[in-house]
């Protein structure tokens, strides 16, 4: 089914679908019968989530000329296209992110002090959570997350230092040997093609779309045991194995009327399904028990549904999980509910990937991840058991104005896991995770710190958060210690000017949990940003960057003054 067919079906049809496309081999385009329609600049981004934004804004402030592409018709990435309020470290509001990072922040919380009917103590409040989500410290609005990022951009995109292509998809490459020449985007809307050339690219897609294209080395799902040193590893590689996806989607809830959609077409089959994982699920996932994330053989049934028990504070629960409207912070009247964002294991997809599988297999499978979601709200609405009795909450409504669709689902899915660089320097757990680092250095738990770089190019902190895979594997949660961001996992084995710029940097299937989150993300896109910078005004490659001490040395400094970060303070692991 093409784009204009999910539109007539009063479906979300993501533009992301058009990538399933077969592309084109590199270089092909060159011989193609195109119009000759090209645009130049000095860095070309293609990718318009979090890590590409970050990239833009750092090179423009650089003095580079960007082009930036995106895929759907938002930038923001997981903040705003995934309707995923940001997951973050317990010291974000005082250290551990580039300055740029705590300037969207502020900006978020000051869209809402200016535009919105706050009452007096949340407009006071410092550290504004508009939603109040328990999982996030700023969970917010898609909406209010994009206007911040072009708050951010808009000087630079009026002065023409930053192109924006949305709804734009890379479709073929251009290379030399280890050199990539230009790459072909076409245009969702018109069909019509253009080839933007530039000395730097930047794969700041949400699956390292450009690794294919361009011939870059790359691995995907879980690594064997022998390729990365760790124990929790399988003996042999499962390229297919990788974290679920999640439609995500924006509900609130109406008490007295019924808002009750049609039963999904795949209803019967995902209200009986139980996951095939090791340890076992606990039963059927449509159901609020689910596998305890740090005791994946144990039941986890506490948390529970109440929109309005949660709306009163009465308990931390499912609808409390990811709100980002808490109607407390507004003055009475201002809202009739709380909305919140539903992504939880109960929507979290897993029968299979969608990365580098036959186009009607990754088809098959974004339809089946919205078809769980739509699922899981109509057992929500109809049969899910409540704590005072009875079933289901039919006041439940989906808000298709909060994600920017016409069926309240997000324009794309939220990717946990990308193909990844075969890079100059893999991250394995062995450098953050704590036991690991607590054996090699024979130190308490407080007193243990991750493995230092000396290419630091950045920081971070979360722990290895990874959810159910599509090779069924249950939960991985483990301690962390807080950790930086090696300039070498930044950097191809082979290819020269292509950069990583998100989730798809040298990290394993097990370290991609840490390194996957918003302010990482953001801090990985502004470094690689600054780095071409960098490259271009010296006239040396990113490897010879990182190989140079002396340039090494400079470009830290450099960055250091633009606000990123790159050491911790002592602090211990989480």
């Amino acid at each position: 089914m093409d784009r204009r067919s999910f539109l007539a079906a009063g479906l979300a049809a993501p533009a992301y679908w058009m990538t399933a496309t077969a592309a084109p081999a590199p270089s092909a385009f060159s011989s193609r019968n195109i119009p000759a329609h090209e645009l130049g600049a000095d860095l070309v981004i293609i990718g318009g989530g979090l890590g590409g934004c970050a990239a833009a804004l750092a090179a423009a402030r650089n003095g580079l000329r960007v082009i930036l592409t995106e895929e759907t018709d938002w930038i923001g990435g997981q903040l705003t296209q995934q309707a995923v309020p940001m997951d973050e470290h317990g010291w974000i509001e005082s250290f551990g992110a580039p300055a740029s990072y705590r300037e969207l922040r502020r900006r978020i919380r000051d869209y809402y002090r200016r535009n919105y009917p706050l009452t007096a103590e949340a407009t006071r409040n410092p550290v504004l959570n508009p939603g109040n989500g328990w999982v996030s410290r700023i969970a917010c609005e898609p909406r209010v997350g994009l206007a911040a990022l072009y708050e951010m951009l808009m000087p630079h995109l009026s002065a023409r230092k930053i192109t924006l292509l949305l709804e734009h998809v890379p479709v073929a490459a251009e290379t030399d040997g280890s050199q990539v020449k230009a790459i072909q985007v076409q245009d969702l809307q018109t069909g019509h093609f253009r080839v933007l050339r530039a000395p730097y690219f930047l794969d700041a897609t949400e699956t390292g779309e450009l690794l294919p294209l361009t011939g870059t080395e790359y691995v995907t799902g879980f690594e064997s045991r022998d390729q990365t040193g760790e124990p929790m590893a399988p003996e042999k590689a499962q390229p297919q194995n990788m974290q679920a996806i999640t439609w995500c989607f924006a509900i609130d809830y109406v008490p007295g009327e019924d808002h009750t959609i049609d039963p999904p077409e795949d209803y019967a089959f995902w209200r009986e399904y139980v996951p095939a994982l090791t340890p076992p699920w606990p039963g059927k996932l449509l159901a609020f028990a689910y596998s305890h994330p740090q005791k994946p053989g144990e039941s986890r049934e506490g948390l529970g549904f109440d929109p309005i028990a949660e709306n009163k504070g009465g308990r931390m629960g499912f609808w409390s999980y990811r709100r980002i409207i808490h109607t407390h912070n507004f003055v009475p009247g201002a809202y009739a509910s709380d909305i919140t964002i539903v992504n939880w294991p109960q929507n979290d997809y897993l029968p299979g990937s969608i990365i580098d599988v036959p186009r009607e297999e990754k088809e098959k499978h974004l339809r089946g991840a919205r078809q769980l979601s739509l699922s899981l709200l109509y057992w929500l609405q109809t049969e899910a058991p409540r704590a005072g009795g009875g079933t289901g909450w039919p006041g439940l409504r989906l808000r298709p104005d909060i994600t920017g669709t016409p069926d309240g689902l997000a324009k794309y899915p939220y990717i946990r896991e990308s193909r990844r660089i075969l890079a100059e320097f893999t991250i394995t757990a062995r450098h953050v995770w704590a036991q690991a680092r607590m054996q090699e250095m024979g130190t308490k738990y407080e007193d243990t710190t991750a493995a230092p770089f000396a290419d630091s190019v950045g920081v971070g902190s979360y722990r290895i958060d990874l959810h159910p895979s599509t090779g069924g594997d249950n939960y991985v949660d483990l301690d962390t210690c807080p950790f930086q961001i090696p300039l070498g996992a930044l950097i191809p084995r082979r290819v020269e000017n292509l950069i990583p710029a998100c989730k798809n940097i040298g990290t394993t299937h097990i370290t991609n949990g840490t390194y996957r989150l918003h302010p990482v993300e953001w801090n990985i896109g502004e470094s690689a940003g600054m780095l071409i910078a960098y490259c271009l005004e010296k006239k040396e490659s990113p490897r010879g960057v990182r190989n140079t001490d002396a340039l090494l040395r400079d470009f830290q400094n450099r960055l250091v003054a633009q606000g990123v970060e790159i050491h911790w303070p002592k602090i211990t692991p989480r």
